[in-house]
């Protein structure tokens, strides 16, 4: 599957990860889960977990931590791929 794929495919997703206050540090295992049943998880980045950054940068950082690509960024979600 390529980006362009990808992409389409994440358009109908329903957001299953929100990161809050709490930080990336919290949705880790439950990302891990997700990504092992699914290819695409879309992830949701409340105003209290971006203080400081940039959506892309925490989105970025979280894909590290799980291992998976990041797909894209918009707005403040972002979609994973493993």
């Amino acid at each position: 599957m390529d980006t362009a794929e990808r992409k389409r495919r994440a358009h109908d997703l329903d957001v299953t990860v929100w990161v809050g206050k709490s930080g990336v540090d919290a949705v880790v295992d439950e990302l891990n889960d997700q990504l092992d049943d699914r290819d695409l998880v879309k992830v949701k980045f409340l105003r209290a977990a971006r203080a400081g950054s940039s959506t892309a940068e925490k989105a970025a950082d979280l894909a590290d931590r799980v291992n998976a690509d990041l797909v894209e960024t918009r707005g403040h979600t972002a979609v994973l791929y493993r």
